[in-house]
């Protein structure tokens, strides 16, 4: 399934391979790697609430940005796992998170297969990397919130993200 136009970077029309998933959708099932180098799916998450912030690479501003904020949310979110996924090689994850001091935060890499980007509608076709998506996935796999950042020079609604998870997580 194709998106055209479903996000831009710098207003230039991109299109999104995927699903475009809604609130109560099942969280798909996808595999991805840690960093790792351990294969990681849905199943391997649950247990927690989940925020799944998806960016298209660590190195560029507004990526950075979104995962340290997330890193520094997760010290008063219990019960709540944060995810960030990207086509970044494993390797530039665990750097990147070494250099910033990012430890709350997992990261999983979606550059072998990109089935994280093709089950939850992210995968950008022209570019094959991942658009700014933000997904909140409750206990039991449903999805509580969504947010597609339609520019991807955008930041996504962290505190819709964060409030979201907080409800799912009681």
């Amino acid at each position: 399934m194709e998106r055209p136009g479903a996000t831009t970077f710098k207003g230039s029309p991109l299109t999104l391979i995927g699903p475009q998933l809604k609130v109560g959708d099942k969280a798909p099932d996808f595999e991805v790697l840690d960093v790792s180098l351990q294969p990681v799916n849905l199943a391997k998450t649950q247990g927690s609430v989940r925020i799944f912030s998806v960016v298209p690479s660590l190195d560029t501003p507004v990526c950075d940005a979104q995962t340290k904020r997330f890193n520094d949310e997760m010290e008063a979110l219990k019960g709540v796992e944060v995810y960030t996924v990207s086509m970044d090689l494993p390797f530039a994850q665990k750097r990147w998170c070494g250099q910033f001091g990012v430890d709350r935060v997992k990261m999983l890499s979606d550059h072998r297969s990109g089935s994280f980007g093709h089950n939850y509608g992210t995968l950008i076709k022209e570019l094959r990397m991942e658009s700014r998506a933000i997904f909140v996935v409750d206990r039991d796999g449903t999805i509580r919130h969504v947010e597609y950042v339609t520019e991807m020079a955008d930041h996504p609604n962290y505190e819709a993200a964060v409030a979201a998870a907080r409800a799912a997580a009681g």
